[in-house]
Formats: C-alpha cells, structure tokens, sequence
C-alpha cells in the first residue's frame, strides 16, 4: 500500500509545475490513479502547466495528482519524474 509523502520536492501542495522530458513523440499520461495499472485519461505534451495537489510513492515511482492549469476540473496522476518546478 503506498503511503503519502511527507517530505520531498513534490510534497508540497498547490505547486506549480510544467510537464518536461517527455520524447518529442510522446505524451506524459495522465491516468485515473497513481500507477500504469490505471486508465489513460489524456496525453501530456512538453510545457503542458499543471498544479501538483499531493503525491505518493508507488513503487519505484513517485506518482503526483495534478490538475491542470488551463481546465482545473481535469484531474489525473503522472509521473513526478517528468515534472519541472516553475
């Protein structure tokens, strides 16, 4: 079971981030739960802005739900490994 983080880059909530290192293409995937097991809500391109709203650890991966900045409503979780602090 994972367990939230309670220290760390990404454990503060409300930060700001931009999407970052994905293949020219590719997509960060945003999915419907912290892990790949999850269902593929949307595609993520590079510079893509979300705000992390917390994160946990799964695994090797530390997964952050985000919401995005241009339709707040869109909730997902992605990998916090292809995020970048603006």
């Amino acid at each position: 079971m994972a367990a939230p983080l309670l220290s760390g880059p990404a454990a503060a909530a409300g930060g700001d981030y931009e999407v970052m290192g994905v293949a020219a293409d590719d997509m960060l995937k945003m999915r419907s739960g912290p892990g790949t097991g999850y269902r593929v809500l949307v595609g993520l391109p590079n510079g893509t802005e979300v705000r992390v709203l917390n994160c946990e650890q799964s695994g090797g991966t530390r997964w952050c739900k985000v919401s995005l900045k241009l339709a707040r409503g869109l909730r997902g979780w992605v990998s916090f490994g292809y995020l970048r602090k603006l």
